[in-house]
Protein backbone atom coordinates (compact mmCIF):
# COMPACT_ATOMS: atom_id res chain seq x y z
CA UNK A 1 0.00 0.00 0.00
CA UNK A 2 1.20 3.35 -0.44
CA UNK A 3 0.35 6.19 1.38
CA UNK A 4 0.93 10.38 0.52
CA UNK A 5 1.05 12.65 3.34
CA UNK A 6 1.58 16.86 3.12
CA UNK A 7 4.56 16.54 4.36
CA UNK A 8 7.39 13.91 5.36
CA UNK A 9 7.04 10.74 7.51
CA UNK A 10 9.50 9.26 8.73
CA UNK A 11 9.34 5.08 9.04
CA UNK A 12 10.02 5.83 13.04
CA UNK A 13 6.85 8.51 13.14
CA UNK A 14 4.84 5.50 11.05
CA UNK A 15 6.05 2.82 13.07
CA UNK A 16 4.66 4.70 16.39
CA UNK A 17 1.76 6.26 14.88
CA UNK A 18 0.57 2.38 14.10
CA UNK A 19 2.17 0.84 17.61
CA UNK A 20 -0.52 3.17 19.05
CA UNK A 21 -3.65 2.79 17.07
CA UNK A 22 -6.54 1.27 18.12
CA UNK A 23 -7.10 -1.92 15.88
CA UNK A 24 -3.57 -1.83 14.52
CA UNK A 25 -1.26 -4.26 15.27
CA UNK A 26 2.75 -2.99 13.95
CA UNK A 27 4.51 -6.31 13.00
CA UNK A 28 7.75 -5.60 11.90
CA UNK A 29 10.90 -7.31 12.65
CA UNK A 30 12.98 -7.89 9.61
CA UNK A 31 15.73 -9.49 10.97
CA UNK A 32 13.40 -11.65 12.82
CA UNK A 33 11.42 -12.29 9.67
CA UNK A 34 8.39 -10.83 11.27
CA UNK A 35 5.92 -9.15 9.24
CA UNK A 36 2.29 -9.35 8.46
CA UNK A 37 0.63 -12.33 7.09
CA UNK A 38 -2.49 -13.39 5.79
CA UNK A 39 -2.91 -16.35 7.73
CA UNK A 40 -2.03 -14.80 10.93
CA UNK A 41 -4.66 -12.32 10.74
CA UNK A 42 -7.81 -15.17 10.52
CA UNK A 43 -10.86 -14.70 13.02
CA UNK A 44 -9.95 -11.29 14.77
CA UNK A 45 -10.35 -7.82 13.75
CA UNK A 46 -7.14 -6.65 13.97
CA UNK A 47 -4.89 -5.17 11.00
CA UNK A 48 -1.64 -6.20 11.30
CA UNK A 49 0.80 -3.84 9.88
CA UNK A 50 4.20 -4.12 8.25
CA UNK A 51 7.37 -3.18 5.98
CA UNK A 52 7.27 0.19 6.46
CA UNK A 53 9.63 1.85 4.00
CA UNK A 54 10.21 5.54 2.13
CA UNK A 55 8.22 5.30 -1.07
CA UNK A 56 10.93 5.80 -3.61
CA UNK A 57 8.54 8.10 -5.94
CA UNK A 58 7.03 10.79 -2.94
CA UNK A 59 9.13 12.29 -0.97
CA UNK A 60 5.77 12.96 1.36
CA UNK A 61 5.19 9.70 0.49
CA UNK A 62 5.75 5.86 2.40
CA UNK A 63 4.91 2.29 1.20
CA UNK A 64 3.73 -0.89 3.92
CA UNK A 65 1.93 -4.02 3.89
CA UNK A 66 -1.47 -4.49 5.61
CA UNK A 67 -3.65 -7.76 6.82
CA UNK A 68 -6.42 -8.51 8.15
CA UNK A 69 -9.26 -10.95 8.08
CA UNK A 70 -11.15 -9.39 5.29
CA UNK A 71 -14.31 -10.92 6.29
CA UNK A 72 -14.89 -10.05 9.77
CA UNK A 73 -13.02 -6.36 9.10
CA UNK A 74 -14.94 -5.53 6.21
CA UNK A 75 -17.38 -2.69 5.12
CA UNK A 76 -19.70 -3.49 8.07
CA UNK A 77 -17.42 -3.45 10.68
CA UNK A 78 -15.91 -0.19 9.60
CA UNK A 79 -19.37 1.31 9.07
CA UNK A 80 -19.84 0.72 12.37
CA UNK A 81 -16.77 2.37 13.86
CA UNK A 82 -17.10 5.60 11.85
CA UNK A 83 -20.49 5.85 13.17
CA UNK A 84 -19.14 5.07 16.75
CA UNK A 85 -16.48 7.66 16.19
CA UNK A 86 -19.31 10.44 15.02
CA UNK A 87 -21.48 9.90 18.05
CA UNK A 88 -18.35 10.44 20.36
CA UNK A 89 -17.94 14.41 18.76
CA UNK A 90 -21.51 15.34 19.62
Amino acid sequence: MQLHFDRPISVREAREAIANAPGCRLVDDLKKKEYPMPLETSDQDIVFVGRIRPDLTDENGLCLWCCGDQVRKGAATNAVQIAELLLEKD
